[in-house]
């Protein structure tokens, strides 16, 4: 095994799995650490935890777990593939988590980099950009969980982190690089370093600089071309399409989704709203919502939840958890009622639902196939592979994405 990925959520894990499939490396993607054996033959192995809003404890003992079973496994490389927006508060988990792998790893350095320039999150001077805009002046400045506040990596990191954060200015030669870091390894046990990414041509030169580090964090944007490194000429993601229909599970808020959903309905596509409040009500439920989908047995079908920041904040004054729990216990539901109906395509849309759908379902690993849109892998369940699945974070692909996942599964 060449590379051992440790990611916070299923739709980030499947995220980066795809760009180490595009770079040529076979890949396979658990949803939780392995009881035990070892893993299957593939160059690289991601495990998809639930960490971006576990408890930090919680989130750094599951992390810690994952890395030493890696390890076991003979895994050369190490990579905390984060969220490409950072989606982490000052009391959030990405710092604890990388402070933690870095001991356990006795690695004195490693690189925070969680651009996506193919996707338009870009890092200038250090500080973390959404399609040109600052991160804490894009949609993320509204995100119901994890609002960013501010741009500055390396001021989102310092309240997080027990280590200190250094910017590498773009224009930096490799003589100045190599001198900050005989430096800063004097006067650190351990630290951090920021590096500026704005262009898809700039992962090259960070591979070639960074890409033998032991341990890499960051987004999905160094895979492909740290795969292309290491490249197999091989088969890596060639599985045919099924030709079942689907369902498709939309829980995300984010406008990327809710602009999906709208091409979807404007395309013909069959939706339904799920109503949040309706369900807290026992006005909606699983069992009535089911019953319709049956009437149109045949049919590909749209069940969304997915609502604007202003109305999201009003329901969740109902309480936000026990909302949250009900929509992907709601959704899981559907997604496990379907596989069972001979529905072989599921597709999902949102971290959190993807994680809840991807656990009811039961499936510990996926083979992972080609690519929907970047970051967006088809996968095919190690122990069905009659099914295909597509697990989407809320901010990924065009307005339609929807039906282009119909047609590439």
């Amino acid at each position: 095994m060449r590379f051992g990925v440790i990611a916070d959520d299923f739709t980030g894990g499947s995220d980066i799995a795809s760009f180490f499939v595009k770079g040529g490396l076979s890949t396979v993607l658990y949803t939780e650490v392995p009881d035990s054996g070892a893993a299957p033959d593939a160059e690289v192995c991601v495990i998809a935890l639930k960490t971006r809003t576990q408890n930090r404890n919680g989130a750094v003992s599951d992390s810690l777990e994952a890395i030493r079973w890696l390890k076991e496994q003979g895994a050369k490389q190490f990579y905390i593939k984060y969220c490409s927006t950072f989606d982490s508060t000052p009391e959030g988990n990405i710092g604890p988590i990388c402070d933690a792998v870095m001991e356990e790893l006795n690695v004195p350095y490693t690189i925070l980099c969680p651009a996506l320039p193919v996707n338009g999150r870009t890092v200038r001077n250090g500080c973390l950009f959404v399609n040109g805009v600052p991160l804490h002046e894009s949609p993320m400045k509204n995100h119901p969980l994890t609002p960013m506040l501010d741009c500055d990596l390396a001021r989102l990191m310092d309240p997080q982190s027990s280590f200190p954060s250094v910017k590498i200015p773009a224009d930096a030669s490799e003589e100045e690089v190599n001198e900050q870091l005989v430096k800063l390894e004097r006067e650190h046990s351990h630290f951090y370093l920021i590096p500026d990414y704005e262009k898809e041509e700039d992962a090259e030169k960070l591979v070639e600089v960074f890409g033998g580090l032991r341990l890499l964090t960051g987004g999905s944007g160094l895979a492909y071309p740290l795969a292309k490194m290491y490249e197999e000429h091989g088969e890596a993601g060639r599985f045919g399409p099924s030709h079942s229909h689907a369902i498709l599970l939309a829980g995300s808020c984010s406008e990327a989704t809710r602009n999906q959903i709208k091409e979807f309905e404007q395309s013909g596509g069959r939706t339904y709203f799920m109503d949040p409040l309706k369900l807290l009500s026992g006005e909606e439920s699983v069992e009535r919502i089911w019953d319709m989908i049956s009437q149109h047995s045949g049919e590909s079908i749209l069940i969304y939840s997915s609502e604007t920041p202003e109305k999201v904040r009003d329901i969740q004054q109902q309480g936000k958890e026990e909302v949250a729990e009900r929509l992907e216990k709601a959704m899981a539901e559907l997604a496990e009622r379907a596989v069972q109906a001979s529905f072989h395509r599921i597709i999902v849309a949102g971290g959190e639902t993807s994680g809840a759908v991807g656990k009811r379902l039961g499936y510990k690993g996926y083979h992972i196939g080609d690519s929907i849109s970047p970051g967006v892998p088809v996968m095919i369940p190690i122990e069905d592979r009659r099914i295909r699945v597509v697990f989407k974070s809320g901010n990924f692909g065009k307005s339609d994405f929807f039906l282009q996942a119909l047609s590439l599964t």
